[in-house]
């Protein structure tokens, strides 16, 4: 073997060896590139169910708040109504104390004397038909006339 051929040899052999490692490190980058997608797409499927999850939270909040809105609505309503009532109820307590001052006098008046009238007219009855008997009570009593 000449010295071109000797060259030529350690040559290829040196494109062989490089060839080997270079084929290597493809494998050993193939792996790592595979492992790299398999540890994305666990972060992908994790990232989805925390995306499902606070989806379902937002879903559940908005759920609330609406129902929430409902009850401040029924609030401010029965509190207009509470509000309204009480104008109400303030105009008739009103009138009733118009009524209460301005007739319950007269009123209390004409019964008392309309129940002394019919009281008097009962005793002056039971006293024309017990006729005697009514004026020896009396006597009995002490009462003169």
């Amino acid at each position: 073997m000449n010295a071109g051929q000797l060259a030529a040899l350690i040559a290829a052999v040196f494109f062989a060896i490089g060839v080997c490692a270079a084929v290597y490190v493809l494998i050993k980058l193939a792996r790592l590139i595979s492992l790299a997608g398999t540890v994305l797409t666990g972060y992908q499927d994790a990232s989805d169910h925390l995306l499902r999850r606070a989806q379902a939270a937002v879903d559940r909040a908005d759920e609330q708040l609406a129902r929430t809105h409902a009850l401040s609505e029924s609030v401010e309503a029965v509190s207009a109504s509470m509000t309204d009532l009480s104008e109400q109820v303030s105009a008739v307590a009103g009138s009733a104390r118009m009524i209460a001052n301005g007739l319950g006098a007269p009123v209390l008046r004409f019964a008392a004397a309309s129940y002394g009238f019919r009281r008097a007219l009962a005793l002056r009855r039971v006293g024309q038909g017990a006729g005697e008997g009514l004026k020896e009570l009396r006597g009995s009593q002490g009462v003169r006339r």
